[in-house]
């Protein structure tokens, strides 16, 4: 099939409704936890549906969210992969999805791409993006219940994580009136909330904190207080004894500074490009934007991109860009 299109919720929901096949879910490297608490929930619907499923991920579950119920079916890519379909989920772009993942679905004939990333690309057969929704989480269930499918205890933890993590605990702007009614629906499935948070929000290994020790002493504040950015070396990672996913959400802690609109950061991979992730507090800076100045994109106040090195080369070449485009959007 080389048809590349749009297509409506009712249609992505016929997806679900044809005759059982065999299915492959997958999502981007690196993955949060709306890109495993979305796949996990869809997998297990299709299982209930009558189909056959694979969830493939390039770096597979992290430990943080390992207590995730059927998050053992995320396999890492190896070798070559027969099915009917692959359903691609909150992922923006095909290479994101990892070298391995998209080797192991190379022959499959239908990829639906479905997302809630403004920067999407519109890879794949047919495509559902919503950029509207805070989640791929949300338009999941949103999915589901197109489908008729009932949304059992299992898929409700995997979609409430995933829901949750990509609003910051319903604290960012992107959250709405249906996403509040949709964790209420989830929690009437019978979930504890109070567990639920405590496993995502409040259990971290120690090397988290030293690796925030680590960062801290890094920690750079531009001199009109409006830009706050630190950067993560590998040599810096070997001292805290931390690990890639350790790294998640480590922004949020120079995010949150007074009179900070941008905050930046910056971390050296093993293939010597750089990792930036980029947040805004304020709708008039565009990180996707300026991501996208860099290759990457995502959110107009969370986004992301990988360069070359050095690091210290890439932070400047990133920084430089910030400060033109903060001037240029929110003049001091």
């Amino acid at each position: 099939m080389s048809l590349i299109a749009s297509i409506t919720l009712s249609e992505l929901a016929a997806h679900l409704r044809v005759a059982p096949r065999r299915c492959v879910v997958t999502s981007h490297v690196r993955p949060d936890g709306d890109a495993i608490g979305s796949a996990v929930a869809l997998a297990l619907a299709l299982q209930k549906l009558g189909h056959s499923v694979r969830v493939l991920n390039e770096d597979g579950v992290p430990d943080n969210l390992s207590f995730l119920p059927a998050a053992s079916l995320v396999e890492r890519p190896s070798g070559v992969v027969e099915a009917d379909v692959v359903f691609a989920l909150d992922n923006a772009t095909q290479p994101r999805l990892g070298e391995g993942v998209n080797a192991a679905i190379a022959g499959i004939p239908l990829l639906v791409n479905v997302d809630h990333h403004i920067s999407n690309t519109r890879y794949g057969h047919h495509y559902y993006i919503d950029s509207t929704s805070p989640a791929t989480g949300q338009i999941v269930a949103e999915w589901l219940e197109a489908a008729g499918v009932e949304i059992d205890a299992a898929m409700a933890e995997n979609l409430y994580t995933a829901i949750s993590t990509d609003t910051g605990s319903f604290q960012y702007s992107n959250t709405t009136p249906a996403t509040y009614r949709w964790a209420a629906r989830l929690l009437e499935t019978g979930l504890s909330v109070g567990e639920l948070n405590r496993k995502i929000y409040q259990s971290s290994p120690l090397r988290r904190v030293r690796l925030l020790s680590e960062l801290l002493r890094v920690l750079d504040i531009s001199p009109d207080g409006r830009v706050a950015s630190w950067y993560l070396t590998g040599e810096m990672a070997a001292r805290a004894g931390s690990i890639p996913e350790d790294t998640e959400n480590m922004i949020d802690h120079i995010r949150g500074i007074d009179g900070v609109v941008v905050a930046a950061f910056f971390e050296e991979l093993d293939d010597g490009r750089v990792r930036l992730s980029l947040r805004s507090k304020d709708a008039r800076f565009d990180a996707s934007a300026v991501c996208g100045q860099f290759g990457g994109g995502g959110h107009t106040m969370a986004a992301g991109a990988r360069l070359r090195g050095p690091i210290m080369e890439a932070k400047e070449r990133v920084l430089s860009s910030i400060h033109e485009a903060l001037i240029a959007a929110i003049p001091a």
